[in-house]
């Protein structure tokens, strides 16, 4: 495959960056990890605290079922390695937002392996063409909760709200090359994560955040000494990241530094990254078994049901788009982004195809332009004045009905619709009492291109003469003179005799 030609220019040349990612993706559970305990999130602060999270005597975790349920289903996802027997380690040290004083992890025996996520081409930003990213291991182990400083000018609060959450590590392996692989990742990996329904991928709310390794090298040697920035909770900030960090370790190097191996914050205000503390490593935590669990051992019908569970993917799904229902591969790529909008692509297709009488597939095209384009254009434009519980798929059928039918044009279609989404009237009593209708009536549409071709007795001779894309401006004058309501295929069809 073609390596991304994304390079940092130093005063020696050029530098490769090399990228690795470690996405921490907040598991989709009513309850903790070990706890009974509540996730809803903006609870008042520690109003969701078990005893198990509190870390009191005596107090032992169980594991909820359902995370490590979605954490399997997370790796089937991705192609990955399932073990089926796995174990939890106990990971020391002292937070004071961790009350145990220990991280109860995965360090030797992860529950998921290795797997793949595939990024798509993108020239425009230096994306050459598809490249798989190799994913090293998803384990399972649980959040801790939450220091504010800046409450009080002398102390800090804590809030355990978050203490024991269940949390997915997902650490892909070293294979991203520019800020724009690693974007395409992020994004593809969220998207993959809301198919599932493993995680929300709210990265403002901290249900999904990165911890971004980068290093440099010269290209094609040695690796360098990789940095670590944690908690980045935006794809925008994950890029920004790697573009700054590479060019600080390049300067640094040319200057005659050496890069450090250490943990590092970023600042989005002054877009740069700061030193926080040396980089551990595993032996500095002292892992070792955690002896209040056993080992996870996952039987073939646990196994099975995960499996059974799973949804049509993102690349299964931009698949069938494009093959099974003929559409391009823009539109295909765009409606499998996010969940919300193939369910709402969907939705209307399955409504317009049955309305029209028609197969999916002859309406996908006019469905897809709709749910991307035209739609969204009204929405956005009405902003709070638009009432959503309005904007259903029957009401939508029924206008693409009507473009369909060549009862309404493209332009009266979305005045209709922004008409349906403030009032919720039925979209063909709109069209019937608001005057929203194509004229398709021959005899006046006639009488009006009589009119201009006789107004313009010099453009017709030109027409004639060979001039024939002069045929627009004679469309665009009856268009006009009929206030925009002439048919457009009739007034084509009858220019076409006139003139001919």
């Amino acid at each position: 495959m073609t390596e991304s030609t994304y390079r940092i220019q130093g005063e020696t040349g050029e530098w490769e960056v090399v990228i690795g990612l470690e996405v921490h993706a907040q598991v989709t559970s009513h309850a903790k990890l070990f706890s009974g305990a509540s996730t809803e999130f903006g609870a008042e602060p520690n109003s969701q605290v078990s005893l198990v999270d509190a870390a009191m005597p005596g107090m032992l975790p169980v594991p909820n079922r359902e995370c490590i349920r979605q954490a399997v289903r997370t790796g089937m996802a991705i192609e990955a390695q399932i073990n089926a027997w796995s174990r939890f380690d106990r990971k020391n040290y002292f937070y004071a937002d961790l009350p145990q004083g220990y991280q109860i992890s995965q360090l030797y025996h992860p529950i998921v392996g290795e797997g793949q996520l595939l990024i798509e081409a993108d020239e425009k930003n230096g994306i050459p063409e598809d490249k798989i990213i190799g994913i090293e291991r998803i384990h399972v182990e649980q959040d801790a909760g939450k220091l504010m400083h800046d409450q009080h000018p002398t102390m800090s609060y804590v809030d355990l709200n978050r203490s024991g959450v269940a949390l997915m590590e997902i650490v892909s392996k070293p294979d991203m090359a520019s800020p724009a692989e690693a974007g395409a990742y992020v994004r593809k990996l969220r998207s993959i994560l809301r198919y599932v329904g493993s995680c929300d991928g709210n990265m403002e709310q901290g249900s999904m955040r990165a911890d971004v390794n980068v290093s440099v090298r010269k290209p094609g040697g040695e690796l360098g000494t990789r940095t670590e920035t944690k908690n980045v909770n935006s794809v925008r900030f994950v890029m920004a990241v790697i573009e700054q960090e590479a060019r600080r370790q390049v300067e640094l190097i040319e200057g005659g530094g050496a890069v450090v191996q250490e943990t590092r914050l970023y600042d989005p205000d002054r877009n740069e990254t700061r030193s926080m503390r040396s980089k551990e490593d595993a032996h500095d935590y002292r892992y070792f078994p955690d002896p209040d669990l056993l080992p996870l051992v996952l039987d073939d019908d646990f196994l099975n049901e995960c499996r059974a569970s799973l949804p049509e993917l993102p690349d299964a799904k931009r698949a069938r788009y494009t093959g099974d229902l003929g559409l391009n591969a823009y539109n295909a790529a765009q409606l499998t982004l996010e969940v919300e909008v193939f369910a709402r692509f969907e939705t209307l297709l399955a409504a317009t195809a049955k309305r029209l009488g028609k197969a999916e597939k002859d309406v996908a095209t006019q469905v897809a332009n709709w749910t991307l384009s035209v739609a969204p254009g009204v929405l956005n434009a009405l902003g709070g004045d638009a009432k959503l519980e309005h904007n259903t798929a029957a009401a939508n059928a029924s206008i693409l009905q009507m473009v369909d039918a060549g009862t309404v044009s493209g332009g009266q279609a979305k005045e209709i619709y922004e008409i349906v989404l403030k009032t919720g009237r039925d979209p063909e009593e709109i069209a019937d009492t608001e005057g929203l209708k194509q004229q398709s009536d021959t005899g006046a549409i006639e009488a009006e291109i009589d009119k201009v071709l006789a107004d313009n007795p010099d453009k017709v001779a030109e027409y004639r003469s060979g001039k024939d894309k002069l045929f627009g401006f004679f469309v665009g004058q009856t268009m006009k003179a009929m206030q925009g309501k002439a048919n457009p295929a009739v007034v084509n069809e009858l220019l076409k005799v006139k003139l001919g």
